[in-house]
């Protein structure tokens, strides 16, 4: 199977009183071996946090933590000495070495509840030094197109130490965007808001917010806007590499 639909209902719930979250694949104490990404995007986490809401400082090693808020103020901090204030349409990447460096999540408003995708690609190299890069988009940016806001060094957006692309798009009823999936490519496209129309090898489907279509082999998707303005995301990755560091040693 080279296309799946993944419906809203599916997708594992997590919560915490300060926090409710989709997770996609495979994270924390959620574990299923059928569910442990795609190549070397291995967390999806769809998150919401209350008003004031923390994530407290935690460790990551050899991963790159990838981050694009939907709504609200997202506070990031690390132990880099970073401190940030993203607003919805920014994009951050952190790369985490093998040295446990820390970061968190704040939700920076306090009558407001904050959303943001957070999501894994690990690099393609191992020994990678702490870094943050961030970048605030624009709506405009994004509308009606694909908009990539992270790639591999020397192309648009941030850079990743992977050969993976990660795009948004807001895209207005009657709006068609295409995306291709070379041989040896996958991928996962997710409705972060709105209804649109899928159209691949499988057919026709419709998806609306919180739903997702995994990609593993070698496809054309047609995405058409139904309502008057869908919010989309997608990540596509290489389907075989070599994990590095903690991740050689783990299959999850």
């Amino acid at each position: 199977m080279t296309i799946e639909i993944r419906r809203a209902a599916d997708i594992h719930r997590a919560t915490g009183g300060w926090f409710d979250a989709a997770w996609h694949f495979s994270f924390s104490h959620y574990r299923d071996p059928d569910r442990l990404g795609i190549g070397p995007l291995r967390v999806v986490n769809d998150d919401r946090l209350v008003p004031g809401g923390v994530w407290p400082m935690h460790p990551h090693a050899d991963v790159e933590s990838l981050t694009y808020v939907v709504e609200g103020r997202f506070g990031h901090a690390d132990s880099l000495g970073n401190g940030e204030d993203l607003q919805p349409g920014a994009a951050q990447v952190m790369t985490f070495g093998p040295h446990m460096a820390q970061h968190s999540e704040r939700n920076l408003d306090g009558d407001r509840p904050l959303r943001f995708l957070q999501f894994w690609i690990l690099p393609d190299r191992p020994n990678l030094d702490d870094a943050v890069q961030q970048h605030q988009f624009t709506r405009e940016e994004r509308t009606d197109r694909w908009l990539t806001m992270m790639s591999p060094h020397g192309e648009p957006g941030l850079d990743l130490h992977q050969d993976a692309r990660v795009e948004v798009a807001r895209l207005h009823g009657g709006g068609r965007l295409e995306s291709v999936f070379a041989p040896g490519r996958g991928g996962y496209l997710l409705v972060l808001e709105g209804q649109v129309l899928v159209r691949s090898s499988a057919g026709e489907d419709t998806l609306r917010e919180g739903d997702a279509v995994a990609i593993t082999d070698m496809e054309s998707l047609t995405v058409v806007g139904v309502d008057d303005a869908s919010e989309l995301w997608l990540a596509e990755v290489p389907l075989d590499f070599e994990p590095h560091g903690i991740w050689a040693r783990t299959s999850a």
